[in-house]
């Protein structure tokens, strides 16, 4: 299945100077996209998994010397490494420390060495790092489960995407019959979300939900929560979990801002601060803060203490909800429909934005503050067809921005400096 991505490692080919590292949550496609790279791109290719190999694991605790890293690499795999023609690829980097740390000195080597290197929480590796990190030195990129976008493409829909982007520019409504198409496969989406493993066991099945696995989304989970307390301490991954198993919870409370009172009735930011962190490193969760004022930049502005958590999959959301599929494809869940929605459009911004706000003046609140060539955007997000808004004509009539987007079940639009954009065409808004 293709992925964005691809296009970031075929420019990194074209000037390979730096180490590549793929940061992401796991089951995201870290390992597959980069064998899959390295397989089809260059002549000789060399995989290790630190985690499964401790004899070449060892070797970086004795030197973080490239050169004498390859030559031992040479006699364990009895092997002649050519750095012009050989791409290495070290998985489970984050089990080594040292590993990490020499990349600086392939970077700086006078050898066109091409190391690329992945792992499961590399970001809480990076924050939590000992030593020094090869900060310029290493050529970072991070995966997400696969967009709204990505999903169509594996589904073969490239014609339905241009359609989508085109009546995305022109505002101009799509006939109705591609209009609901699009809607199902969106509806499809929140259900399955972007993990690779169920987009191709749908796919697999001929694209019918009902033979789905989704046991698949509940493994994943497992493997997220088991990971929370193989790399921590103990009672860190207790924290881990509960903030994690928290989150559905969150979402559904009329005001859905986070309390740590949510997690514990006695919890306190002071105990649960570190493991929050450690969530947001690993990319299973989402931060959205509140800016305390819808000005650039808005991260200035943004509250220390008043944020939002999404899952970063929202698949595994519906999953750890305990929600049938069928209560969203047959709409007999609205308001949790509303809250994968919310999750939904949470993703699809970050992976853009890398950075996630929202905002509230008096009693009114705006779903996502974006910003769009220089202008704050306020968005608006509704699950269904219903639009009318309080909050959103509230902001327009006090703040004035050069325009806002509402996000629904309408199809496009632009009426009253308002741009409807249909629940599928989220992928469309870029910076």
């Amino acid at each position: 299945m293709y992925r964005k991505i691809e296009e970031d490692l075929k420019l990194w080919k074209e000037n390979f100077k730096m180490p590549l590292m793929l940061i992401g949550a796991r089951q995201t496609g870290k390992t597959y996209i980069l064998e899959e790279f390295c397989k089809n791109n260059f002549e000789h290719y060399l995989y290790f998994n630190l985690d499964k190999e401790e004899e070449i694991a060892s070797i970086f605790e004795e030197t973080i010397n490239p050169d004498s890293i390859i030559e031992k690499i040479e006699i364990i795999k009895n092997v002649v490494i050519d750095p012009e023609n050989t791409i290495i690829f070290f998985d489970e980097i984050q089990v080594s420390e040292r590993a990490i740390t020499s990349l600086k000195y392939f970077c700086e080597s006078d050898k066109p060495f091409k190391i690329v290197c992945a792992g499961s929480l590399l970001g809480v590796k990076i924050n939590r790092f000992k030593s020094s990190f090869p900060v310029g030195k290493v050529n970072i990129k991070y995966l997400y489960p696969m967009d709204f976008e990505e999903y169509l493409m594996a589904l073969n829909k490239n014609m339905l995407i241009e359609e989508i982007k085109k009546h995305y520019q022109t505002n101009e409504k799509l006939i109705e019959s591609i209009h609901e198409l699009a809607l199902d496969l969106y509806k499809k989406y929140l259900v399955l979300g972007g993990m690779p493993a169920l987009v191709n066991n749908f796919i697999s099945n001929d694209c019918n939900i009902s033979h789905v696995d989704f046991s698949l989304q509940e493994q994943i989970i497992t493997a997220y929560l088991a990971d929370m307390n193989k790399y921590t301490l103990n009672s860190e991954g207790i924290k881990n979990s509960q903030i994690y198993n928290a989150i559905p919870r969150e979402l559904a409370r009329p005001n859905n801002t986070f309390k740590y009172s949510i997690v514990d009735k006695d919890a306190r930011k002071i105990r649960y601060e570190t493991s929050l962190d450690w969530l947001l490193a690993s990319n299973m969760i989402l931060k959205c803060d509140l800016a305390e004022k819808c000005e650039s930049p808005l991260k200035a502005f943004a509250s220390p203490d008043k944020f939002k958590l999404y899952l970063s999959d929202v698949g595994l959301l519906r999953s750890l909800s305990n929600l049938d599929y069928s209560e969203i494809l047959l709409d007999k869940n609205e308001m949790y429909k509303g809250i994968l929605t919310e999750n939904y459009v949470a993703c699809e911004f970050y992976t853009k934005f890398r950075e996630l706000y929202y905002y509230q003046f008096e009693r009114y609140e705006i779903d996502f503050l974006i910003k769009i060539n220089g202008n704050i955007i306020p968005v608006e997000v509704k699950s269904g067809r219903r639009t009318n808004s309080k909050s959103l004509n509230e902001y327009i009539n006090k703040y004035h921005p050069v325009y806002s987007i509402r996000i629904s079940s309408k199809n496009f639009g632009f009426e009253n400096n308002i741009k409807s954009v249909p629940l599928y065409a989220v992928f469309c808004i870029h910076k």
